[in-house]
């Protein structure tokens, strides 16, 4: 048996018409067309699927199953098109995001509240791409878009970039490193340095400071959280260094400090990485462009 669309279609039709010219011209064909793809129907179940001599026409028992099955499956068809059509405009898609900075949470939070208001059929999810390989993940379509610092030539891959940002010294107010105007390699050398759980390649003290200057802080204590992270710092537990959108609210609190890392600072850029195919997309370009504004809002306020 071959059941088609277009017969659940026409089941549907002649049931709500109630007689065939009416559904013939529900459906835009001739009566004479509708009568015999009724037959050819009925010849594939081999049942009656209407009482013929009844007014209106009704369906049979058989009938009725079937406009049972039009009903439910007719609806999702009509669905599914309509998705189809949101992807084919660049109205809907799939938008899941691995991030390889832990602290960029701060700023892609009010970045994706924006976002979702200007694209409610997009399916928004976040990743953590500290526990996986994000860039491999993006290939394999297992993500669409990756947030990093560390841009690679990989082949059908965008590294586009977002913004600039500095990674600055955070102290105590009463910290002795408090009166230095700027903070170079060797003043962490006897400091417990606060952290974020992640590998010292991915942290950009160690990867643009420490490690090429051979310089070992006294130790390192990693935390989750930001907020113990400066909870921490201002007991003076220890010195940090965090993006400047992070502390943004800390320069103006009399419990810290912030530094520039060396004389001339040290500047960083986050990049959205993406399929070549994607990166152009109408949703993820407007992403794109709210990345690149709403941090940089963060950092001036």
């Amino acid at each position: 048996m071959n059941i088609e669309f277009r017969h659940l279609r026409t089941i549907k039709a002649i049931h709500e018409a109630g007689g065939l010219a009416r559904a013939a011209d529900v459906l835009n064909i001739t009566q004479s067309a509708l009568s015999h793809q009724i037959k050819g129907l009925e010849d594939q179940t081999g049942v009656e699927l209407f009482i013929r001599r009844s007014k209106p026409l009704k369906l049979s028992a058989a009938g009725m199953k079937l406009l049972a099955l039009a009903e439910t499956v007719l609806p999702q068809v009509a669905a599914l098109e309509q998705d189809f059509e949101g992807v084919q405009d660049g109205k809907a898609g799939r938008l899941h995001i691995a991030i390889e900075c832990h602290a960029c949470f701060e700023w892609l939070f009010p970045v994706l509240e924006e976002f979702r208001k200007a694209w409610p059929d997009v399916d928004v999810d976040i990743r953590p791409g500290l526990a996986f390989d994000a860039l491999p993940a993006l290939q394999k379509e297992a993500v669409d878009l990756v947030v990093s610092s560390d841009p690679e030539s990989l082949p059908n891959v965008d590294f586009t970039p977002l913004f600039d940002y500095d990674p600055v010294f955070v102290a105590s107010s009463k910290h002795p490193l408090a009166q230095k105007d700027f903070i170079e390699a060797e003043d962490f050398r006897g400091e417990t340095l606060i952290t974020y759980p992640v590998d010292r390649a991915r942290l950009d003290i160690f990867s643009q400071l420490l490690t090429p200057s051979k310089v070992e802080p006294a130790s390192v204590r990693q935390v989750e959280l930001t907020a113990v992270i400066l909870l921490l710092v201002a007991s003076k537990r220890g010195v940090s260094v965090l993006p400047d959108w992070v502390v943004r609210e800390v320069k103006y609190n009399s419990d810290y400090v912030t530094r520039p890392i060396t004389e001339t600072g040290l500047t960083r850029r986050l990049y959205a990485a993406t399929r070549s195919d994607d990166t152009m997309k109408p949703y993820m370009a407007h992403l794109m462009r709210l990345a690149r504004t709403i941090p940089m809002k963060m950092q001036r306020s």
